[in-house]
């Protein structure tokens, strides 16, 4: 669906669209790089709003978020598009797909629909806006969100952060939670691999943090971002915002344009050390590795949260605090309302 967008202003014959660092300079039709904004008539129009090319409903665990509303399922929704350009990409066909003209589309108003029809916020969480970047999305994710913020019911983005902090300001109280995945702690590695900055990525996280839940997703690339002295430094800075931000580090395969091989399990273990250096919270994903995916309390040891392929246990919790030492835990439990 076409509609307006937002954030750009004209630059003599052509658009510099203002929504992320990218700061598209677009002529008469044609599309910026994220692949859904096109100059027509001398004003920018977004090609996907309310264009679904992914619908499901997920563990919020697979966003993944381990410290919001553990053991509930979110509903997920996708489009197509993305504003960096990642030879790594995991979904790379949604990210760099066209919009399909045929697919789905829906309003806001339909999106509150599917959650009431489910039985209202004490029965559907809220929606996950990802698989693709969401804040290329951002005219039908902001609407939408302060539709069902309005409604009782959670907003998640699992995004790049690539973003800039006008637009980023705006969408913010209508946020709940915010996955966020930092692709490396290096300018190099953003320009060579992303073809992006990385000053924009830490500022997101920095505001974010600020407003709503924040956990943090690093894909961990043999040789490109996985040295013992990156992974500290992104640790460390992680540590100066909080040290119960969590971060979840996550084993590369193939995929895209990059045939490395995939992440040792080696390389995982020795990040999530490094980083438990500075955080409380470390995880590890796309890897078997025993209890790699628990909730340890940081102050005692105790067993808090049990995750594994037969759902969630909150074992060890009462309320947010710790049953054994009574600590408090950064947690967002079930029930909780957003």
């Amino acid at each position: 669906m076409v509609q307006k967008a937002r954030f750009y202003r004209q630059e003599d014959d052509k658009i510099l669209c203002l929504l992320c660092p990218r700061a598209c300079l677009i002529a008469e039709g044609r599309i910026g790089t994220c692949g859904v904004r096109k100059v027509e008539n001398g004003e920018l129009y977004t090609l996907n709003y309310g264009l679904l090319a992914a619908v499901n409903h997920d563990p919020i665990e697979k966003k993944p978020l381990y410290h919001f509303h553990p053991g509930r399922s979110i509903l997920s929704l996708g489009t197509y598009g993305c504003n960096l350009l990642c030879s790594f990409c995991q979904n790379w066909t949604l990210a760099r797909g066209k919009p399909d003209p045929d697919a789905d589309t829906v309003s806001p108003e339909h999106v509150l629909t599917m959650l009431e029809r489910e039985g209202g916020p004490q029965k559907a969480l809220g929606v996950a806006y990802t698989y693709n970047e969401p804040s290329i999305w951002y005219e039908f994710v902001y609407d939408t969100a302060r539709l069902l913020k309005d409604h009782g019911y959670c907003n998640v983005l699992v995004t790049n952060g690539y973003i800039n902090r006008e637009p980023l300001q705006e969408l913010l109280p209508y946020i709940d939670a915010m996955n966020i995945d930092v692709k490396a702690f290096s300018d190099s590695f953003y320009r060579e691999h992303c073809q992006g900055k990385r000053k924009p990525v830490i500022e997101t996280v920095e505001a974010a943090a600020e407003q709503c839940h924040v956990e943090i997703t690093c894909l961990l690339i043999p040789t490109l971002n996985d040295s013992p002295s990156e992974q500290e430094a992104l640790a460390r800075w992680l540590g100066g915002i909080s040290p119960d931000i969590v971060l979840h580090y996550s084993r590369y395969f193939p995929s895209y344009k990059l045939d490395f091989p995939s992440t040792p399990a080696e390389t995982l273990e020795q990040a999530r050390e490094t980083a438990r250096q500075y955080l409380n919270y470390v995880y590890l994903g796309n890897i078997d590795v025993p209890e790699a995916a628990n909730t340890i309390c940081p102050h005692c040891g105790n067993l808090l949260i049990v995750r594994s392929y037969g759902g969630v246990d909150i074992a060890g919790l009462e309320g947010v605090n710790c049953n054994n030492c009574g600590s408090r835990i950064r947690v967002v439990l079930p029930g909780s309302l957003c």
